[in-house]
């Protein structure tokens, strides 16, 4: 009778390694991002994270060469890929630039506000200064993409009638903004224990509200006359001037 051939002994020892190293980079990526959030860049030791994921700090090392290696693959993977994947959507979008935008900033909560990956905002504006290396690196890899994107995102509405003509690269970091409050606001005030009163924000409501009080802001509206440049007055009535003569006080 045919049987199936075994896994030896060592073959079957050898597939949870080979998976557990598989999975490794994952591990130390977790085990620094608690960390980091917990404790800020500049106290966080290297034999904390690989002790926190249950290695060596010699494997850590394999992985990434020095601590300031992995905050970065850190910011990669939570923040740098997610803007990459804005990109996409914006590429493929065939719907208004409203609906892109709401998407685009709802995504960002569910992926990086409501999650540990919030922390590291809190982390850049806080330690960055200290580290340029760290900040050339992050306004590379975050800032300016983030900037693309979004000013992209409102550019793209303004072309196609939606939007009306704005700054866009101010417009983009004025939507931008309030989300990276909401991730300063998640790691302080939002921390404590009871709620702050008036410092307890409901974060999606948040996000409704600004993408309301924004995309309003934004979109033409065809029920008021069009918008006199600012160094253009109006025209005079021709009996404003005459009143106003009459209305001046006599010289002495």
């Amino acid at each position: 009778m045919n049987t199936l051939p075994s896994l030896s002994s060592n073959t079957a020892h050898s597939l949870p390694r080979q998976r557990r190293k598989q999975t490794r980079p994952q591990e130390l990526l977790d085990a620094a991002l608690a960390l980091f959030v917990e404790k800020g860049f500049a106290a966080t030791r290297a034999e904390e994270v690989a002790r926190a994921a249950g290695v060596s700090k010699g494997t850590l090392y394999l992985y990434y060469p020095s601590k300031e290696e992995l905050f970065k693959a850190v910011v990669r993977q939570n923040l740098t890929s997610l803007i990459a994947e804005g990109m996409e959507m914006l590429a493929h979008h065939t719907g208004s630039s409203s609906e892109l935008l709401a998407c685009l900033m709802t995504t960002w909560w569910e992926r990086v506000g409501s999650t540990p990956a919030a922390g590291i905002h809190k982390i850049v504006l806080s330690e960055v200064r200290n580290f340029p290396e760290l900040a050339t690196f992050y306004t590379a890899e975050v800032i300016q993409p983030a900037d693309v994107l979004f000013s992209t995102a409102v550019q793209r509405g303004i072309d196609s009638g939606e939007f009306r003509p704005v700054p866009v690269h101010e417009v983009a970091h004025a939507l931008m903004a309030p989300m990276i409050f909401l991730a300063l606001h998640r790691h302080s005030f939002g921390a404590c224990q009871p709620p702050c009163g008036a410092a307890d924000i409901d974060p999606v409501q948040m996000i409704q509200t600004h993408l309301d009080l924004a995309l309003r802001g934004l979109q033409v509206r065809t029920d008021v006359a069009p918008e006199q440049p600012a160094n253009q007055q109006p025209d005079q009535l021709p009996d404003q001037q005459p009143a106003r003569r009459k209305a001046q006080r006599p010289r002495i």
